[in-house]
């Protein structure tokens, strides 16, 4: 029988930079797998700009933690070692670790280059609004302290289209590479005109040479960390084309079966489909238009019609390529993209994602665990625990769906033979309290249920029909199933 896969996300912007993280990893995969969940996205786990970086300013991708590099062995996780120690525990545990790979951009050059650039326009980059002129820009990258180990590959201007800081001038803006071939790839997001330039030295996926090193570093990676698979950074402002071709040779290396996550951060349905055909579907995608439904949800209240929370998303489109989440380190509070779902609206999101049977979904380690930092937010492990418990236990079989109140929704998952006490009926209000006659099934006719999440105490009993009123509190969510022994 095919259990429900679930995925975590295992980081939030203000982890304590204590080199501790890939420790903290490895000692609590087994509470990981006891909980259902199945795979484990980590953040980047390259030489960042500081021992404090978060992994997306990448200086060396060959750096694991080994090298002595920008003041530091480790990085903000911990050593190389630890590291590959904490996805062997995971695998221990049949649990799939999948990378954060940035491959958009380098920060923290070891040196200074001069070269022609035209300034672009921040609001349309492919708006001249300078003739070409000579800048000094970090683009250098020599990588002394690793002494060519693992590669001799050397970065200069020439393998980069785009920068934004001056050294000379002391000027930031957005500055395009002059040169032979040098001009922003089509084959990427439109917005602000072209977005393949996002931030520091700008990758140029044009020249060969940059493609040639960028697969080898793929395939070096996974080889070197015996992981199942990669989470893509950024992918917006990278060729489509290269993304195709890295899938490929990454596949090649490691097997067809080598997982591949998508970040496309676009909250258009149609620009996500778009994005999928142009890589032929070789990889899963963030459902970014669900994402905003669940914010936009948790604003409104009792104003936003629930019947419509799945229209225009991507999992209800395209599920087989939907990974589903309700918050993640770039939408909490204070970061780039906030648009963090309220907490009241929190559990429910978790349920719409938990569940149902459509979809790839991944936790937030910062819902779970909490968030630090000037500001933390405290874990709502006890919110989402009863729901990870009703995923691995109760949420199979068919699906039916009694969306046909805008401030009450609700399903069934009917269960399947082989498991036994599968089964269960979701409730959702944005409103007050409610009930909703639904269908069990008849041959669960006399089972009592309870509420799994532990808000209503009530025993429902499943009549010689199949169909019970079960409840639910205003602005809550509630899962009904036979209960067990030991839930949690």
């Amino acid at each position: 029988m095919k259990r429900n896969h679930t995925m975590m996300q295992f980081f939030e912007w203000h982890i304590e930079a204590d080199g501790a993280h890939w420790n903290r990893l490895k000692e609590i995969a087994p509470e990981l797998k006891r909980k259902g969940i199945d795979s484990v996205w980590i953040p980047p786990v390259t030489k960042g700009q500081s021992a404090e970086d978060t992994g997306y300013g990448v200086y060396d991708l060959y750096d694991l933690g080994e090298f002595d590099q920008k003041g530091t062995v480790r990085t903000k996780y911990g050593t190389k070692q630890e590291l590959q120690a904490a996805i062997a525990a995971l695998s221990d545990q049949g649990i799939h670790v999948y990378v954060d790979v940035v491959m958009n951009h380098k920060g923290g050059a070891d040196d200074t280059e001069q070269f022609q650039v035209i300034e672009v326009s921040q609001e349309d980059r492919t708006e001249e609004i300078s003739e070409p002129f000579e800048i000094e820009g970090y683009t250098k990258f020599t990588f002394s302290n690793r002494k060519d180990k693992y590669s001799a590959f050397k970065w200069g201007f020439e393998h980069f289209n785009g920068i934004d800081y001056d050294a000379k001038s002391e000027k930031t803006g957005i500055f395009q590479i002059v040169g032979d071939g040098k001009e922003w790839n089509d084959n990427v997001d439109d917005e602000f005109g072209n977005y393949d330039y996002l931030m520091f030295a700008n990758i140029d996926y044009h020249h060969p040479e940059v493609q040639k090193e960028m697969i080898k570093w793929g395939t070096w990676l996974a080889d070197t960390l015996q992981c199942s698979g990669y989470r893509l950074d950024a992918i917006k402002h990278i060729d489509y084309h290269f993304i195709k071709k890295f899938i490929d040779e990454v596949r090649k290396q490691r097997g067809d079966d080598f997982y591949f996550l998508g970040e496309f951060w676009v909250p258009e349905l149609s620009a996500c489909q778009t994005f999928l055909e142009n890589v032929e579907h070789k990889l899963q995608i963030f459902d970014v238009p669900l994402h905003y439904k669940f914010h936009e949800a948790s604003k409104a209240g009792a104003d936003f019609d629930l019947t419509t929370i799945f229209d225009d998303t991507l999992v209800q489109a395209n599920p087989e390529h939907a990974v589903t989440f309700v918050d993640n380190h770039d939408t909490q509070p204070g970061e780039a993209l906030e648009s963090w779902v309220e907490d009241w609206f929190k559990q429910s999101a978790y349920a719409l994602v938990l569940l149902r049977k459509d979809g790839h979904p991944c936790i937030f380690y910062g819902d779970y665990f909490g968030i630090g930092g000037e500001e933390p937010i405290e874990g709502k492990k006890e919110a989402i625990d009863p729901l990870l418990f009703a995923r691995g236990k109760k949420a199979y079989g068919e699906q039916e769906d009694y969306f046909d109140d805008p401030n009450l929704i609700g399903w069934v998952r009917r269960g399947l033979k082989e498991l036994e006490g599968s089964g269960c009926a979701v409730l959702i209000s944005n409103q007050d309290d409610g009930e909703k006659r639904m269908f069990g099934g008849e041959e669960r006719a006399g089972e009592v249920w309870v509420d799994l999440t532990g808000a209503r105490d009530e025993h429902i009993q499943i009549e010689d029909d199949g169909f019970a009123t079960f409840l639910v509190n205003g602005g809550s969510v509630s899962v009904w199933g036979l209960p067990e022994e030991e839930l949690f």
